[in-house]
């Protein structure tokens, strides 16, 4: 029969051998690759002569400007819809079906809130001011606070 003392360790052995072969220390390390070394040298192309400078008879014409071209449009002015009052979707929507596209909103109580859903919001301000007629161009700030504020 044999004692506890001798099993323990001869276990451990097999254990030992047995993690070592799946973890691949019992297979010799790969030969390492060849290193290659390459120089590469550069050619430089010998300087050229200078460029001789040739004067020309006569100076060129300038050039002509077409008068047929037409002229750049002029920016288009409307009158700007008065949205104080709408909720926030709304007045944009509205704006936009007008011809304007460059729109701003702010939180009109100062507290600097992003407006997430449009729809939740009243408008309170605008500027420009409603009833005006400007370029489509000009920036209109919606001023607004959350419905039931």
């Amino acid at each position: 029969m044999r004692s506890h003392h001798t099993v323990w360790p001869a276990c451990a052995a097999i254990l030992a051998t047995a993690f070592l072969a799946a973890c691949g220390a019992c297979t010799p390390p790969a030969t390492p690759a060849a290193t290659v070394t390459a120089t590469v040298t550069a050619t430089v192309p010998a300087p050229t002569a200078p460029a001789t400078v040739t004067e020309s008879p006569e100076p060129a014409d300038p050039p002509k400007q077409k008068t047929d071209a037409p002229a750049a449009p002029a920016e288009e002015k409307k009158k700007l819809p008065d949205v104080v009052g709408m909720n926030l979707q709304a007045g944009q929507d509205t704006l936009q079906a007008a011809g304007f596209y460059v729109l701003n909103d702010k939180d009109a109580t100062g507290q600097n809130r992003f407006q997430v859903f449009d729809r939740n919001w009243v408008i309170t301000k605008q500027t420009p001011a409603g009833g005006r007629t400007v370029s489509t161009s000009t920036l209109i700030t919606l001023y607004a606070k959350k419905i039931g504020e």
